[in-house]
């Protein structure tokens, strides 16, 4: 768990509570899954109909965005969350092939491991952003070269899973094995996102020096810490 106060404190209500709520947690990633199961379930019912599989992705995606603003979500998350089934859904429609539906992830899987990857060598890791951005950082994380390694060395881990995803499912999708395709979705969203997320929490524990304060509290040379900074620090690395 992530505990301390930052420098300007965030309400409880506001306080991410560890780097699964940083990142978007259980949630976010179970809802994702359930558009393609419904197409699928949709596509098989009806006899292999896309037209159907589509109907049933889009319900369900409304649903889940219906039901992601009411329990205080992003509405930007909400919102692009469901514009990535209305283009799966548009996708399918136009070729008539049901594993087109997940052509869509296929690609932003593809283009989030060379983002992430990219974002690592030009020393911008897209963790230490997610989290500093979070945390209301700005870009004062990447000031304190211990957090920039650390966010630079966890964030391959994350460069993996999307790899990981692209060696499964582009296999499948040239096979046209939907099912297959549906079971991957499910099977390497949260489960993956889970590991990933205590991998790499992992790995910027260990990176950062001994008395370190923490993510919430950045090291900048020259600059003086915070009064509170090394009792915090040792809270956080509990």
């Amino acid at each position: 768990m992530v505990t301390g106060t930052s420098e300007r404190e965030p309400t409880a209500a506001q306080r991410p509570e560890s780097l699964a709520d940083l990142l978007g947690g259980r949630q976010g990633a179970i809802d994702a899954t359930l558009p393609p199961v419904a197409f699928t379930l949709g596509w098989l019912v009806a006899g292999q109909s896309v037209r159907v599989g589509v109907a049933a992705a889009l319900v369900t995606g409304a649903v889940v965005a219906a039901w992601r603003l009411r329990r205080g979500d992003r509405p930007r998350s909400v919102v692009i969350g469901l514009l990535a089934v209305c283009v799966a859904a548009l996708v399918v429609v136009r070729t008539g092939r049901a594993e087109d539906f997940f052509l869509v992830q296929l690609l932003a899987n593809a283009a989030s491991a060379l983002a992430w990857a990219a974002s690592i060598v030009l020393r911008w890791p897209l963790l230490g952003v997610v989290v500093g951005t979070a945390l209301g950082q700005r870009g004062r994380w990447r000031r304190d070269p211990a957090l920039l390694r650390a966010y630079g060395r966890a964030s391959w881990v994350w460069t993996a899973t999307y790899v990981l995803r692209l060696a499964v499912f582009l296999p499948l999708y040239l096979g046209g094995q939907v099912l297959a395709l549906a079971a991957a979705r499910v099977g390497m969203t949260w489960p993956l996102v889970a590991a990933a997320l205590a991998v790499s929490w992992a790995v910027v524990r260990r990176s950062l020096p001994a008395g370190h304060p923490g993510l919430r509290h950045p090291v900048v040379p020259g600059a003086e810490p915070a009064p509170d900074a090394e009792t915090n620090g040792k809270e956080s690395a509990q």
